[in-house]
């Protein structure tokens, strides 16, 4: 019997053991990695801390009354730590579902995801402030009723007349639900994402941004008023101050069908992108010219 049998044996481990390590360091990694940039973390921090810390005194001291305390409220501990991490909670839930494995949103057309990347470039250049959600496959009609329903057809003269400066409705935010291909409200209010971020720059209309692709696997489109610059969110991270050719190569990314999960576009539609990239650029050439004076006054 070689040293590392001897030792495996003495301690009477087998493989199952390995599993169950590897699985719970995984666990806890990914749980860490989840927490820290949450108001959570400390929470949580200082919770366990201060469990382990009852938990080593008690034994230390045979305080017997304080390991009974603390064995018989377990139970009301894990409740309590599904309330206060609700928010956490329901957004790792949202991004597990909305996993390639689980998800069965397969992607855009070409021309509709065009004219997404055309309609907000049009915007930076105008600097009109905007907030785009585009609904995957969890539903935003909740949000709805914090704004004014619509139901229309995706259009750069729609989204102009939204968030033109002085229109009503220009500063809450547009969903727009990708499966038909149609704009389901503007106006709406988003939740406001609660985590700390490093950048203190930053606005309520990329904190709404942030919130909503947390609570759901949607992606947010922001133009930020000031400078026009575009920004995207996804998973609740923020990509901000996009070039161009940047905000569009990540549109189509996060846009792409999951590996195995459709079949390639065939070679004919690679041919007709291009075509159809230089018809939509002219298009949108030739409006942001009619519509030179939406925002004058």
């Amino acid at each position: 019997m070689n040293p590392l049998q001897k030792f495996l044996f003495q301690f009477q481990i087998d493989w199952r053991d390995g599993v169950e390590i590897v699985v719970l360091a995984v666990v806890i990694y990914h749980a860490y990695v989840y927490f820290r940039a949450t108001r959570a973390a400390r929470i949580l921090t200082g919770l366990a801390f201060s469990l382990i810390g009852l938990t080593l005194l008690s034994i230390a001291l045979e305080l017997d009354v304080i390991e009974w305390m603390l064995r018989s409220i377990s139970v009301f501990l894990a409740l309590g730590l599904v309330v206060i991490f609700q928010p956490e909670l329901r957004r790792g839930l949202a991004q597990l579902g909305s996993h390639p494995w689980f998800s069965a949103f397969t992607g855009p057309p070409e021309a509709t995801a065009e004219s997404l990347i055309e309609i907000a470039i049009i915007l930076s250049k105008r600097r009109f402030g905007a907030l785009i959600a585009i609904e995957r496959s969890i539903s935003l009609e909740q949000y709805l009723d914090t704004g004014v329903e619509l139901d229309c057809r995706l259009s750069p003269e729609i989204m102009l007349a939204i968030f033109q400066p002085k229109a009503a409705l220009h500063d809450g935010g547009v969903v727009f639900r990708m499966s038909d291909e149609r704009i389901l409200g503007a106006g709406c209010v988003f939740p406001v994402s609660q985590r700390e971020l490093t950048d203190r720059s930053i606005g309520l209309r990329h904190r709404a941004a942030i919130g909503i692709t947390e609570e759901s696997d949607a992606i947010a489109i922001v133009v930020s008023e000031e400078t026009g610059q575009l920004s995207l969110a996804i998973d609740g991270e923020l990509h901000q101050n996009l070039e161009e050719n940047q905000f569009r190569k990540r549109l189509y990314d996060y846009f792409s069908p999951p590996a195995g999960g459709t079949d390639e576009a065939s070679e004919e539609e690679q041919r007709n992108l291009g075509s159809d990239r230089a018809r939509l650029e002219s298009e949108a050439r030739e409006l942001a010219d009619r519509s030179g004076g939406l925002g004058r006054d």
